[in-house]
């Protein structure tokens, strides 16, 4: 029988989400310990993605996604002024380029007001183009508070207050099962490491289905499927004519596709498309197919006529996390505490994709609240 160590919190998941939530139970003298699968930090959903610091324009309002995107922006712009974590307020243009398109923009701009963003702008086909001259539209919205932020610089940025305030993260750790017991919960890793915490949280992003499948004693209803969305990146040979990051406007019978294959920067000024929608069976599929970016050329020629042939190379796919199949709704994070599954001490995350890098110190803040 292995001895069984006792940790006041443990956190699942070393990516963005889980860090924020183990530095902010830190800070709060917790003595807290996170348990990664992984060899290191964030090496799924929070280093694959668009490092894009999201407005909270287009999620529904009074849903999770729109006030912790928006509550998440302000907290981390003002986390990486204070600490010098990389980040840029680029702005980003929602260009039209179709009649339904340029329709819809005045209704993006209302949505993103009821949901507490003010400064989005309505920019005619001229006023976008004195911004980007190389921009092909009808008209545009300007959201000035749109960036990006070196994710994995924000990252070790957390690691470290996480560690300054005396918790630890354990790489090569994987939970294998899990049980509700008196005070808390016990938890058995692969290696046959035995914990017991008074709080536990489920951050495992790809994994927290099954994470909360494991755990004896939660009632299998409040365990959701699994679904798994690829995006696949493209990237850009030569420099890009762009400051701003470049989306195109949403067509209205398009909101279950995903935002159509935009424009990204990153901090070093390099360009890359995407990413796209296509749902795989396996969180681990993650090869990019070269075939996928003839697609891509059609699509950004519509506001960037003068993409070069043959300047697009595969660059990496990212998975997004999510608890809804390719034919239905997008779902809202679920944040899931004991007044839910009745597991005092379990706060499990369950389909934290887009906008979560954005959200992550918000929904860190929820968590606490809920431990």
């Amino acid at each position: 029988m292995s001895m069984v160590e006792q940790v006041d919190a443990l956190v699942v998941g070393a990516g963005v989400v889980g860090l924020a939530v183990a530095r902010a139970l830190a800070l709060r003298g917790r003595e807290v310990m996170v348990l990664e699968r992984a060899a290191d930090i964030g090496t799924e959903t929070s280093s694959r993605n668009s490092e894009v610091v999201h407005a909270g324009i287009y999620y529904p309002p009074g849903s999770l996604k729109a006030q912790l995107c928006v509550q998440g922006k302000q907290a981390l712009y003002a986390y990486c002024a204070e600490r010098g974590v990389a980040h840029r307020r680029c702005g980003k243009l929602i260009v039209a380029n179709t009649a339904s398109q340029l329709a819809a923009l005045p209704s993006i701009i209302e949505r993103a007001r009821a949901n507490g963003v003010d400064d989005l702008q309505l920019l005619g086909r001229e006023e976008a183009r004195a911004l980007e001259p190389d921009l092909e539209c009808l008209g545009a919205v300007l959201s000035p508070s749109t960036g990006i932020v070196d994710s994995h610089g924000l990252m070790l940025s957390l690691q470290g207050e996480l560690e300054h305030a005396g918790g630890m993260v354990v790489c090569h750790a994987e939970v294998a099962r899990a049980q509700v017991v008196e005070g808390g919960l016990e938890v058995h890793t692969l290696d046959g490491t035995a914990l017991r915490a008074r709080t536990f949280v489920n951050a495992a992003g790809l994994g927290a289905c099954d994470v909360a499948a494991c755990i004896q004693g939660l009632a299998a209803e409040h365990v959701p499927k699994a679904w798994f969305a690829k995006g696949s990146y493209f990237t850009l040979s030569g420099r890009p004519p762009f400051s701003h990051l470049i989306y195109p406007a949403p067509e209205p019978d398009r909101h279950l596709a995903g935002l159509g294959v935009h424009l990204t920067l990153d901090l070093g000024g390099q360009a890359k498309f995407g990413p796209d929608v296509q749902w795989v069976d396996a969180a681990d599929d993650l090869e990019v197919d070269p075939a996928r970016g003839d697609g891509f050329y059609a699509e950004v020629r519509r506001y960037w006529p003068g993409l070069p042939d043959g300047s697009l190379q595969p660059g990496y796919a990212g998975m997004r996390p999510k608890i809804n199949g390719p034919h239905e709704p997008a779902a809202d994070f679920l944040i899931q505490g004991v007044e839910v599954h009745r597991v005092p001490g379990l706060v499990n995350l369950f389909g934290i994709e887009s906008p979560g890098l954005t959200s992550s110190l918000a929904i860190a803040d929820r968590v606490v609240a809920l431990s």
